[in-house]
């Protein structure tokens, strides 16, 4: 399959068309779900799908090393090569590569003004436009509302769409009825776009809390699966 096609097969479209187009610039999306679920994962399929369209990304990690993203990546874009029989994938690895930049933080030795600094420093100074910001590890949910704001007037200014994770806390976290976790209800106004993550059996179903001004869970019909670690339909 050559990569046009894998583009307009891929089920991120259907992600996208669920959300009425995606978060979109100078928004905020969330995935959330208990540790362990597949957060990660979801979040750099996304920006492989991002990548796979030309489109630039930044993937900003709090863990000690990167190592762990870098093979997220790496095995995500195999197995999609793979699944969908890629032509050429070695080229377009090393194509949609040059358009994704990793950037490490110590999760407690940084203020929101010097992240911020530092991403305008490399999209600006260091002539990465970027299109999109990856936050994997920022826990938003016990973020000050200033550092909320100003995160949500970067992404503006910039015109840049932003994903965060959102791990909930306990081994079964508490949901409201229209579905927004315990733990995000006092965010919920600053996130655009909420995407919750829950087991079913053998799989991971992926479902929309929040959709840009609608408050109502829909189901995706998409699913993680736990062996590939893919974003793929029912």
């Amino acid at each position: 399959m050559v990569k046009a096609e894998l583009n307009k097969r891929s089920p991120l479209r259907v992600f996208e068309k669920t959300i009425n187009g995606g978060v979109g610039k100078g928004n905020i999306g969330v995935i959330a779900s208990k540790k362990g679920v597949g957060k990660t994962a979801c979040l750099v399929h996304i920006a492989t799908d991002k990548l796979f369209r030309g489109r630039r990304v930044i993937h900003v990690s709090f863990s000690q090393k990167v190592d762990h993203i870098i093979t997220w990546y790496e095995d995500i874009f195999k197995e999609i090569a793979k699944k969908r029989d890629l032509e050429n994938a070695v080229d377009v690895h090393d194509e949609i590569i040059k358009n994704r930049v990793i950037m490490n933080f110590s999760k407690g030795g940084i203020t929101v003004d010097q992240l911020l600094s530092s991403l305008k420093a490399m999209i600006q100074d260091g002539n990465f436009t970027a299109n999109s910001i990856i936050f994997d590890g920022y826990d938003i949910s016990a973020a000050q509302d200033v550092d909320v704001q100003k995160l949500k007037n970067f992404a503006r200014d910039l015109g840049l769409e932003i994903w965060f994770s959102s791990s909930l806390k306990g081994e079964d976290p508490v949901f409201l009825e229209n579905g927004v976790p315990e733990d995000l209800v006092s965010r919920i106004d600053d996130i655009d776009v909420l995407v919750t993550l829950k087991f079913e059996g053998d799989f991971v179903r992926l479902q929309v809390v929040k959709d840009h001004d609608n408050l109502e869970t829909k189901d995706m019909n998409l699913r993680l699966e736990p062996k590939t670690m893919l974003i793929v339909r029912d």
